[in-house]
C-alpha cells in the first residue's frame, strides 16, 4: 500500500521555516501586484501620461497603426519601457533564487547573495570602473565576477569531505563573500576620490538609471534560462528542501541537482547584479510573502515569487525616480523599505512556522 501523499500546503520537514496555510487568491494577488506596478512605472514621472493616453498607444501598436502621440510613444516605448523591462527581470531574478536557495539551505535567512555572488558581481563591476570600462564591459566585468566566486566556493567547499555538504557550502559563501568584500573595499581605496569613487559608491548602492534598449536582451536572456532551470526543477525542490540522508532515500541525486540549483539561481542573481548593481532584501523578503500568498509547494513558490518579485521591484523604481527631484538609489529603499516589512513578516509568521 502506497504512503498517502504529502499535502501540497504542509511544510516539509527540515525546509526553511513556511506558513501553514495559503492567503485566499494568492497567486491572483501576485499578478496585481505587477499590473499596479505596470501601469504606475508607465505613466508616472517627470511626465505623467494619462491612463487613456496609454490606452491609446496600446491599441494602436496591436493594431500597427501610427501612434496618435509621438511624445507618449517616445516615453513609453523608448525611455520608460526599457527599464520597466529591466526592473520585472531583475526584481523576478532575485526572488526566484531567493526562494530556491532558502529551500536549498533550509534556512529562512539566505538571501541571493550568500554564496558570493552579489560579492563577486560588485568586485567584477567596480575593478570595470577603475579600469574606466564602459557600460557594456562594467556589464561584463560584473556578470564574469559572479560566476567566478560561486565557482570558487564551490571549490573551496568540494575539497571539505566530511561534514554536512550544504553546511560546508554555507560556510565557504559566507568566507569568500567577506574575502571579496576586502577587495571592493581595497579597490575604493585606491579609486580617483573624485570621478571613479563616486561612480563605485552609487553602482553598490543599486539603480536602473542607466536601463536602456541594448541593456534588456543581455538581461532577460541569462535570467530567462536561469529561471526556466529552477521551474523546471521545482517539483524536485521539494525534495531538495528535505535533509540528506531523506532526499537519497527518497531517490534524489542530491549532488548533481543541488549543483544544477546552485549554477541556475547564480546565474540569474550574477546577471540582475550586473544590470542593476546590489539590490537587497528583494531576495530575503519576497519569498516568505510568496508563502503566505500560495504556501512552501516549490511548484506554486517560484511562479508566485517571480511575479511577486517583479511587481514589488517594479513598484520601487517607480517610487525611487518620482518621490524626490533626485532619483534614490534602490538599494536604499529596498532597505528602508525590507527591513520593516520583515519584522512584521516575522510577528505574523512566528506560530506558523516549523
Amino acid at each position: 500500500m502506497t504512503p498517502p501523499r504529502r499535502a501540497a500546503r504542509d511544510p516539509l520537514p527540515g525546509a526553511a521555516p513556511t506558513v501553514r496555510h495559503r492567503w485566499p487568491g494568492g497567486v491572483s494577488w501576485a499578478w496585481l501586484v505587477l499590473l499596479a506596478g505596470l501601469l504606475l512605472a508607465l505613466t508616472q514621472g517627470r511626465i505623467d501620461i494619462p491612463l487613456a493616453d496609454l490606452w491609446q498607444l496600446a491599441w494602436s501598436v496591436l493594431q500597427g497603426a501610427p501612434a496618435p502621440n509621438e511624445q507618449v510613444q517616445t516615453i513609453v516605448l523608448q525611455v520608460r519601457g526599457p527599464r520597466v523591462l529591466a526592473a520585472i527581470a531583475v526584481g523576478a531574478a532575485l526572488a526566484v533564487s531567493g526562494a530556491a536557495f532558502q529551500g536549498l539551505f533550509r534556512n529562512p535567512l539566505v538571501s541571493p547573495d550568500i554564496l558570493g555572488a552579489s560579492a563577486g558581481a560588485a568586485l567584477g563591476a567596480v575593478l570595470g570602473i577603475f579600469f574606466s570600462f564602459g557600460v557594456f564591459g562594467i556589464q561584463m566585468a560584473a556578470f564574469a565576477g559572479g560566476l567566478l566566486a560561486v565557482a570558487l566556493v564551490y571549490g573551496v567547499g568540494s575539497t571539505v569531505r566530511h561534514g554536512d555538504p550544504v553546511l560546508v557550502l554555507l560556510l565557504a559563501g559566507i568566507v569568500i563573500g567577506s574575502l571579496l568584500g576586502a577587495g571592493i573595499g581595497l579597490v575604493k581605496v585606491l579609486a580617483d576620490p573624485y570621478n571613479q569613487l563616486p561612480a563605485i559608491t552609487f553602482w553598490l548602492l543599486g539603480s536602473l538609471a542607466a536601463a536602456h534598449a541594448n541593456d534588456v536582451l543581455p538581461l532577460i536572456l541569462p535570467v530567462a534560462l536561469g529561471a526556466g532551470v529552477l521551474l523546471l526543477l521545482r517539483w524536485r525542490m521539494d525534495v531538495m528542501s528535505l535533509p540528506e540522508e531523506e532526499a537519497r532515500s527518497l531517490g534524489a541525486r542530491t549532488t548533481g541537482l543541488r549543483l544544477l540549483i546552485v549554477a541556475a539561481a547564480t546565474l540569474v542573481t550574477a546577471a540582475s547584479v550586473a544590470a542593476a548593481g546590489i539590490v537587497g532584501w528583494v531576495g530575503l523578503v519576497v519569498p516568505h510573502l510568496a508563502r503566505f500568498l500560495v504556501g512552501p509547494s516549490f511548484v506554486r513558490l517560484l511562479p508566485a515569487s517571480a511575479v511577486l518579485g517583479g511587481g514589488l521591484l517594479l513598484l520601487i523604481d517607480t517610487l525611487a525616480r518620482t518621490m524626490a527631484p533626485v532619483e534614490i538609489p534602490l538599494g536604499i529603499l529596498t532597505a528602508l523599505i525590507g527591513s520593516p516589512f520583515f519584522i512584521v513578516l516575522l510577528r505574523r509568521a512566528s506560530k506558523g512556522w516549523t
